[in-house]
């Protein structure tokens, strides 16, 4: 098997500062070059020894490189790839994280790259973004999902799912066009009902702003993502618009089914619909429970090793602060936290807050 010493990052912020740092933690004599378009923004990365070296251009260091991440924008990945295509060694993997994978895998095969392209998309993100805010533990327990095409050579898979569990993430291995149609379900679509949602409540509020005063826990909760990135989210409609339309489509039929049975007054027919979809969420991983009224939950960063979720359970239990559910994230993206932990109220998640953190774990509300 394959395995990999020389890494190039072309684009370096939250999730490719992750990643380099996650592989710097697994074997501390790889060799990793980056190159963003202010050097000053990585700088930092040079001096705490994440990476060797800094790239003067987006081509000065392809000869060298092992595996090619493109860690960009989306739209910007693609140009990139564009550029650096006839540049690069077919024994040289080129690989993406971004979180549409159709259209750069159309551009591979365009530019007859498709044998030694990978696709490849970590589940897992903060709010925050850049270098500075990267670090390796957020890729810990997450999924990281791998499209390779008909074209990539196995051998190349194979490596990259090594890699994926050597900096301690999940593989899992799909097409680039069932990747692009789940997440437009399981992210994409989501986001835009959450600023949907969102502008909705405004237009409908009074001049008062009485709405937005009263609007606190379930609504803030379920509508946080309305805050994301509006630049990466128009990149990723233009990406992935056909999917995206897909599903809100679907989405759309079911809001109008709802309001045919509130006109029909068929009020059985609402609770069958909360019993079905209460019952299909409880067999998702346990995350963002705190949207659901009377739980509270608390995100925590821990490092996956032995003993680590019975420390945290017996410190809170040594505190007398009882623990109603608990549980590893997989899909990290809109949570930050390897652990999730729920309480039943909110004085015993307030009580558990500086029990955590006298001990050195990162603490994150939602």
């Amino acid at each position: 098997m394959k395995r990999f010493k020389n890494y190039l990052f072309l684009g370096f912020g939250l999730i490719g500062g992750s990643i380099a740092r996650a592989l710097r933690a697994d074997d501390k004599d790889v060799n990793i070059t980056a190159w963003v378009r202010h050097r000053e923004n990585i700088e930092p990365a040079l001096t705490d020894g994440t990476i060797n070296a800094i790239a003067d251009s987006l081509t000065s260091h392809l000869d060298n490189a092992d595996v090619i991440f493109l860690c960009a924008p989306t739209g910007s990945n693609i140009e990139n790839l564009k550029t650096i295509a006839t540049m690069v060694k077919k024994d040289t993997l080129i690989t993406d994280v971004g979180s549409v994978k159709g259209d750069i895998q159309a551009a591979a095969d365009e530019l007859g790259i498709s044998s030694h392209f990978l696709g490849g998309h970590p589940m897992t993100g903060r709010e925050t973004t850049g270098y500075a805010s990267s670090d390796a533990m957020i890729l810990e327990n997450a999924y990281y999902l791998l499209t390779p095409s008909n074209a990539t050579d196995p051998e190349f898979t194979e490596a990259m799912t090594d890699l994926v569990k050597r900096i301690r993430s999940i593989p899992l291995i799909v097409s680039p066009d069932e990747h692009d149609y789940a997440t437009a379900a399981i992210s994409h679509v989501p986001h835009l009902i959450a600023a949907a949602l969102v502008n909705t409540v405004r237009n409908a509020d009074n001049e008062e702003g009485f709405m937005r005063t009263i609007a606190a826990g379930g609504f803030k909760d379920i509508t946080r993502i309305a805050s994301s990135d509006p630049a990466m989210w128009e990149s990723i409609c233009r990406s992935n618009t056909a999917n995206i339309r897909t599903v809100l489509k679907r989405y759309a039929d079911e809001l109008m089914r709802i309001d045919g049975i509130l006109e029909k007054a068929e009020f059985d027919q609402i609770s069958t619909l909360f019993k079905e979809s209460g019952s299909y969420r409880s067999t998702m991983s346990e995350r963002r429970t705190s949207a659901i009224p009377g739980q509270y939950v608390l995100f925590v960063d821990i490092p996956d090793e032995a003993g680590e979720i019975a420390m945290v359970a017996t410190l809170l239990a040594a505190s007398a602060i009882s623990i109603k559910n608990i549980g590893i994230i997989h899909n990290r993206e809109q949570a930050e936290g390897a652990l999730g932990i729920v309480f039943s109220d909110e004085d015993t998640l307030k009580a558990a807050i500086p029990v955590l953190q006298k001990h050195n774990y990162k603490v994150i509300l939602t």
